[in-house]
């Protein structure tokens, strides 16, 4: 480029052309050592094993691999996100890298295989690991900054340039970079876990990433490095780094546990670093800070015959005076050692040369201007549009003053879930011929649903995942609806980087009603009519209708859903693209019509909507049977175990043919989660009904699915399906009707739907586990917990079956885990994955909750919940743990954050509907204070305050007595 830019013959000219083809073969040549592993890059996409990752060696003369999967720390997040940025600098700048489509898909699945950098344990810029050179990965700041600032940059660009069209343009889920940012911002200054800081940071804060945007945190960053790592001779790479030490033993990979004390003091200096800080002054116009350093290089560069200055790869102690520099460290002289010239070194200082000496402009090697991201930004305005599920939600919200427009009011525009568009981008990508099936299907985020976006010249808006009951129980709670809207508009607020204002689309469904389904949910419409005064949560937000923000709402072309001429985009509706939930499922929003008059696009979304719908199969409940209970208390768990091993003709001591009249409830209840003074009391025995046997005497399943007809109430119905599932499994066929197609799969996702609309939280969680139903952003609230330097653990106390978790596990690990550690009761396993949502959320919200807190114990964490709810209704703990299972969603994050914060809280008792069947009563949670507590509660508080107001004062008295009195000693 510089030669380009100062070329004044031929010669120079020609040589400029040939510097630029060199650098499109060294790009392609990575292309094509990257394509030839495009198997790993299929598998990591779903799995994040560093057994599945990139190779980080090339053999350069045949682009093949240099070593074995497990002989190198080969995941390194940054070096392929560093690939993909430069890819797009030089791409803008008009290099053309990218040849074929082929290239263009493989280049997009590079673009999954680190969107979920901020979630992936790697090895780090130095391939190592951990600090401790154990060959452990860890999530590394380095690699989460650049693959932020790679998919900030390689979006919305075509790799053909100015000749391309909508098929090689990139695209990237701006959820997947906001998660990288806040990752980043909760680990910065530190590098990761187990450094403090790293200079390698340096490419994060500055060039080439520019992924940070708040000064304030670059400054801090900027200021460690100096402060801790910066010596005579350049940058150490981090606190007790043994890399070409004398002490390090060059002949093992890795280290002993105990080894890194030795390495104290004598650290290596590397030169390289000072280029970053001399090419951060040029980007900053601080000619001081330039002047330093290029003065300073020029001292420790090493200069050849013909004058050519090289850079060392590093300079060390010199072994004899080691023990030296132990006692004073940064005084001894130290030698070059490592490779000279090192590349990454010597073409960081040529470039930082062009730079300071004008050869080169900042925005010449920064066409796609990145060096400004910390560029003021204004505030974002929130467009809310309330839509109606039907004409009749529509009415009610009308006689309340408030007036929407419905689903059908706003045609041409097409409303669907945030599901679709997860199916639709897991259509991104996909190329038959290197077999990439594209985007994983995952969870789009508020920042991708608060776009419009134009498919097939239509406009589409997609409702929130959190209103989206098919995901998560969480959104069964309308109160916990109401609050996650209040978090995610303060989160659009603050993290919105788009031209033009978001759009949330909030429906209002017929869930949100009250439970005889005559009015809507009171928390629902004082929401909305907070919505109206132009401030909700601290959030800015305008109410309207849709058809007034389609001017100023910003717009998505998914040109990758375009009719493609080679063949049809949705071939095979019944590809395995399918959400890994089941279940919920709310009405569906478009009338798609004859499916002769469809386009293969809305044949593709309403297949995906009928692929999850609901559909009735289980009889309703016979509330006027007077048929005794199908089971009897009189029995445990463990004797279901007996009987599903006696199904399957294992040798087992018989046991009668008798069940627990509720095995659900009296699994749950045999739970005790605290050890509680307050003893069981004693209930009459229930009636006995035995369980249909064949003519071999053995479980008849199938008059055991006819008995569904006869249950009084959804908790019979689930204890039959809970047998059916431990004795046939979750496929298996029932039959019921004589129809086929409906397994027990079907008939627990019918139920788990009824459970929610009759708010049987126990129900719903023990039905979820049962489904093993998980939450979608389990991984990331994982991973926000581990960034704030906290370490976690699953299951209940003791060990080993609470398990330790201290870096980010891909998700089916991450939920194995939970199961693994929960043991037997899936009810805690759901419990746990909620709990850790909630503590993700505080951790974002009100990180001085956790100040003190090193490891958080979620089992730990229930025990003590189970504990104060004994102590507050002055029950058992068994009654405790059953109420702690029937909080609301809502309830249940109140309850932590007072357990958090040490706030107290009151316990609220509230009658069941009279169909439920739950022997504890719902409570809610609420706090003590002048709003929510009695009068009594108030008096009982201010007396106290009084009295620690009394004792506070009597002791500063004895307290200043005392000293009187010392100091009249001391004066004898």
């Amino acid at each position: 480029m510089a030669y380009r830019k100062n070329a004044d013959r031929d010669e120079d000219k020609a040589k400029a052309y040939e510097l630029e083809q060199n650098v499109v073969k060294l790009m392609r040549g990575l292309l094509q050592c990257m394509m030839r592993q495009v198997d790993k890059v299929e598998k990591f996409k779903h799995t994040q094993s560093t057994m599945d990752c990139l190779h980080a060696k090339y053999n350069t003369a045949t682009c093949g691999t240099v070593v074995a999967d497990n002989e190198w720390g080969h995941l390194q997040v940054d070096a392929t996100s560093l690939y993909l940025l430069f890819l797009a600098q030089m791409t803008a700048s008009g290099l053309r890298i990218v040849f074929t489509l082929d290239e263009v898909a493989f280049i997009q699945n590079l673009v999954f295989y680190i969107e979920a950098a901020y979630k992936v344990a790697d090895y780090g810029m130095w391939e190592r690991g951990d600090k401790t050179n154990q060959g452990i990965p860890e999530l590394n700041a380095s690699s989460v900054g650049m693959a932020k600032a790679a998919l900030e940059a390689i979006d919305e660009l075509d790799l053909f340039g100015a000749g391309g069209g909508h098929k090689s343009v990139i695209h990237v889920l701006p959820d997947e970079v906001e998660h990288c940012q806040s990752i980043l911002y909760s680990m910065l200054p530190r590098a990761s876990t187990s450094k403090e800081i790293d200079a390698g940071l340096l490419s994060i804060i500055s060039y080439p990433a520019f992924a940070v945007e708040d000064m304030n945190v670059v400054n801090a960053t900027k200021n460690e490095i100096i402060t801790k790592l910066q010596g005579r001779y350049g940058c150490c790479r981090f606190l007790r780094d043994g890399y070409k030490t004398p002490r390090e033993d060059p002949s093992r990979l890795h280290y002993d546990p105990a080894e890194l004390k030795l390495f104290e003091n004598i650290e290596c200096e590397w030169p390289v670093f000072w280029t970053y800080f001399l090419i951060d002054g040029v980007f900053n116009g601080d000619r001081i800070q330039v002047q330093e350093y290029r003065e300073a290089l020029e001292g420790i560069l090493i200069r050849k015959k013909n004058g050519i200055l090289l850079m060392p790869e590093l300079y060390a102690v010199p072994p004899d005076k080691v023990n030296e520099e132990y006692e004073n460290p940064h005084t001894v002289d130290r030698g070059p050692a490592g490779k000279l010239p090192h590349l990454w070194g010597q073409s960081l200082y040529i470039l930082s040369a062009l730079l300071a000496e004008s050869f080169l402009a900042p925005g010449e090697i920064d066409p796609l201007n990145r060096r400004f991201s910390t560029a003021f930004k204004p505030d974002v305005v929130v467009q809310v549009t309330v839509l109606a599920e039907s004409s009749e939600i529509k009415e009610l919200l009308r006689h309340h003053g408030i007036n929407v427009q419905s689903v059908t009011d706003i045609n041409p525009v097409r409303v669907q879930p945030a599901r679709i568009l997860s199916h639709l981008y897991a259509k991104l990508g996909r190329n038959k011929h290197m077999k990439l099936s594209g985007r994983p299907y995952r969870h789009i985020g508020v920042l991708g649903t608060s776009k419009l976006y134009v498919i097939r010249n239509q406009i589409f808006t997609f409702t929130p995942q959190f209103t989206d009951q098919h995901h998560f129980y969480l959104a069964l709670d309308n109160r916990m609806v109401v609050e996650m809207l209040r978090t995610e508009l303060a989160y659009l607020t603050s993290c919105w980087r788009m031209t033009g204002r978001p759009t949330l689309t909030f429906p209002i469904t017929n869930t949100m009603l009250i439970n005889d389904g005559s009015d809507i949910d009171p928390a629902i419409l004082a929401t909305i009519r907070k919505l109206g005064d132009g401030y909700f949560g601290g959030a800015r937000v305008k109410l309207g209708k849709l058809s007034d923000f389609l001017t100023t709402s910003f717009y998505t072309n998914l040109s990758f859903l375009d009719p493609d001429c080679d063949g049809k985009l949705f071939d095979d509706f019944s590809e395995g693209y399918s959400s890994p939930e089941s279940g919920y499922e709310l009405e569906d929003y478009t009338d798609f019509g004859d499916k002769e008059s469809q386009d293969e696009l809305d044949q593709y979304i309403h297949s995906m909507l009928q692929s999850t719908a609901l559909k009735s199969y289980l009889p309703p409940i016979s509330k006027a049977s007077s048929s005794p209970h199908v089971f009897s208390a009189a029995h445990s768990t463990r004797e279901i175990l007996s009987i599903m091993a006696k199904a399957k003709g294992l040798e087992i001591p018989s046991v009668s043919m008798s069940l627990p009249m509720k095995v659900l409830n009296t699994h749950r209840k045999s739970l005790n989660l605290v050890d509680s003074p307050h003893p069981v009391k004693d209930k009459e025995p229930e009636a006995v009904l035995h369980l249909p046997k064949d003519d071999h005497g053995d479980l008849d399943c199938e008059k055991l699915v006819g008995q569904l007809k006869e249950c009084p109430s959804l908790h019979d119905q689930a204890d039959i399906l809970y047998i059916l599932y431990l004795i046939k499994g979750l496929d298996w066929e029932t039959q019921l009707y004589g129809q086929c197609g409906i397994t027990v799969h079907c008939l627990l996702s019918e139920l788990y739907s009824k459970a929610g609309l009759n708010q049987e939280w126990g129900l719903i969680r023990y039905i979820s586990g049962i489904l093993r139903k998980r939450v979608e952003v389990l991984a990331e609230a994982c991973t926000d917990l581990l960034s704030h330097q906290k370490q976690l653990t699953v299951g209940l106390p003791p060990e080993p079956r609470e398990k330790t978790i201290t870096a980010p596990l891909p998700p089916d690990q991450l939920i194995q885990l939970i199961y693994e550690a929960s043991g037997e009761d899936i009810s805690i396993a759901v419990l746990t994955q909620e709990i850790m949502v909630y503590l993700a959320m505080y951790v974002r919200s009100q990180p001085s909750l956790f100040a003190e807190m090193l490891r958080l114990r979620i089992g730990l964490i229930i025990q003590v919940m189970a504990t104060e709810l004994a102590r507050s209704l002055n029950c058992s703990g068994e009654e405790a743990s059953e109420s702690l299972m029937n909080l609301s969603p809502f309830d249940m994050k109140n309850l932590l954050h007072h357990i958090l914060s040490g706030k107290e809280f009151g316990v609220e008792r509230s009658m069941r509907p009279l169909d439920s069947c739950t022997s504890s009563p719902a409570i809610s949670i609420h706090e003590v204070g002048h709003t929510g507590a009695t009068k009594t509660e108030r008096s009982g508080i201010t007396r106290l305050k009084s009295e620690m107001k009394q004792v506070k004062t009597w002791l500063c008295i004895y307290l200043q007595a005392l000293k009187d009195k010392f100091l009249g000693l001391i004066s004898y």
